[in-house]
């Protein structure tokens, strides 16, 4: 039933789809830097999750702090949980990546419940605790918001076949190694 909503949803934002190029990828790093690396991502998904608390801190160390690598962070909600995690992680709309990296390092606390009234409850009170100046119940119901996240999913699965998360691409190359520290220092060091 999530996946026929989820599908709904994007059909019917790309029948009114308006404005959504004026909201802002989060990203970081040096916007001129020689390699850029674009993560697909659900905001419910364990794997992302894990992404974003053992190999980002070492990517960011090691190549993103040293002007290196740009970072982007793409939305590929898997289920109505994420789109609704992922409008609050572009409210402000300033590209920062503070709210997205805290939703992920309480991704426990929030992702769960019976139904996406509970799991918007716990969203809620996660953000809360963040002590982030947002309207939330504004934006869950911002429309610009749902159709830039949903556009870039379907570009997503256009331009690069995505059907996981995490999908890293790499300089518009898919990153097909498995996904470790190691096994990306290994292949961005080859194109520094």
């Amino acid at each position: 039933m999530k996946k026929i909503l989820l599908k709904i949803l994007i059909l019917i934002s790309l029948a009114t789809f308006c404005n959504a190029s004026e909201i802002r990828h989060i990203s970081e790093g040096n916007i001129d830097a020689k390699i850029k690396i674009i993560v697909y991502e659900s905001l419910t998904c364990s794997h992302c999750a894990d992404f974003h608390k053992n190999v980002y801190p070492e990517i960011k160390n090691e190549f993103i702090d040293s002007g290196l690598v740009l970072i982007e962070f793409r939305n590929f909600p898997l289920d109505m949980a994420a789109l609704n995690a992922s409008k609050i992680a572009h409210c402000k709309n300033d590209g920062n990546s503070k709210i997205l990296h805290f939703l992920y390092q309480n991704q426990s606390d929030w992702a769960k419940g019976k139904d996406l009234e509970e799991l918007n409850k716990n969203l809620l009170n996660v953000v809360n605790l963040g002590n982030f100046n947002i309207d939330f119940d504004k934006c869950l119901e911002s429309k610009q918001i749902e159709d830039h996240i949903l556009s870039d999913r379907i570009e997503g699965v256009k331009k690069f076949q995505i059907n996981a998360t995490p999908t890293i691409i790499i300089n518009d190359e898919k990153f097909e190694e498995n996904l470790t520290f190691k096994n990306l220092k290994k292949y961005l060091q080859k194109l520094i």
